[in-house]
């Protein structure tokens, strides 16, 4: 029997992947690259691999042959163009190998990062909050209190449903007069990113009213010490498309809380103008600290059309 290494290191690495994504959903550390909704396609990528891996063993050994070389009955010196795995390592394979392999090293030897207030900086912060989206009709700021007698309500309770299987049109309309209704808005992960573009469409609506909510501290050049952006990545098929999303804050004495610091808040839905635009201000009346959440990114809601 002959042994092929590059044949062999070729199985590794389909092995390799293989026990990787096994391994980060067994941990629960796929959430922590990709959006929970395409948690199938990551399983059945692992178990393509391991099929794939089983393949590729039956090619590490094979029998000896005697005179010629063993494909030499379909390939010739002066026309075969595709490598059988036994030519010789040079440069260009190493290159190759060696790009495959870094993500299999970073996967198994570094623990997962979450994204933080640097990787906010570096996506842009406060320009792409500045630049949200949004109607911003010219109403009273208490046009709410002009509402049916359901304004006056305090929080109204969101019915319990999962992020990741698609809402009906109904269901998703029916989750918006929630918010409308309600004098306090509560950003739970499962409605964050729905409320939050719901706000920015029209923050003179919710101007006046109770918001809670958490995220990590971020802070930038042109702040005053009592401004920061209690934040959360939104995170629409993986890490490489996330977003910052969140609201600027007024909290007096806020320059000792660090950046990246994971709070709870509770404040009042204000108007404000930074660098010429108007946007949403919560000033904060109460807050305290709290562990990172295990997940800690927004996802979208899909919404089933038909």
């Amino acid at each position: 029997m002959k042994f092929h290494f590059q044949q062999a290191v070729r199985a590794f690495i389909l092995l390799a992947f293989s026990v990787m994504l096994f391994n980060m959903h067994s941990t629960g550390e796929i959430t922590k690259f990709i959006n929970p909704k395409y948690e199938g396609l990551s399983q059945l990528a692992s178990i393509i691999f391991l099929i794939l891996f089983l393949i590729q063993v039956t090619r590490v050994w094979t029998a000896k042959e005697e005179g010629h070389h063993h494909h030499s009955h379909h390939c010739n010196d002066h026309t075969c163009t595709h490598d059988h795995g036994d030519s010789q390592l040079n440069v260009k394979k190493l290159f190759s190998y060696s790009i495959i392999l870094f993500p299999l090293l970073t996967g198994f030897f570094l623990p997962p990062k979450t994204l933080d207030a640097a990787v906010a900086s570096k996506k842009g912060g406060m320009e792409i909050l500045t630049n949200y989206p949004k109607t911003n009709k010219k109403e009273e700021p208490n046009v709410q209190e002009e509402e049916s007698g359901d304004a006056g309500e305090d929080i109204v309770s969101i019915p319990e449903f999962d992020i990741h299987t698609p809402m009906r049109t109904e269901e998703y309309d029916n989750l918006i007069q929630l918010l409308e209704k309600s004098q306090t808005v509560k950003m739970d992960d499962h409605v964050f990113n729905a409320y939050y573009e719901e706000i920015h469409k029209d923050f003179r609506k919710y101007q006046g009213r109770t918001i809670e909510l958490k995220g990590f501290v971020y802070k930038e050049e042109g702040f005053t010490q009592e401004q920061f952006v209690i934040s959360r990545f939104l995170i629409t098929h993986c890490v490489a498309d996330a977003s910052i999303i969140g609201f600027l804050t007024e909290l007096s004495g806020s320059s000792s809380i660090d950046t990246d610091t994971w709070i709870e808040v509770k404040g009042v839905i204000d108007i404000t103008t930074y660098n010429g635009m108007e946007l949403p201000i919560i000033k904060i009346t109460e807050w305290k600290k709290t562990a990172e959440p295990d997940e800690p990114y927004i996802y979208p809601l899909t919404i089933q059309l038909l």
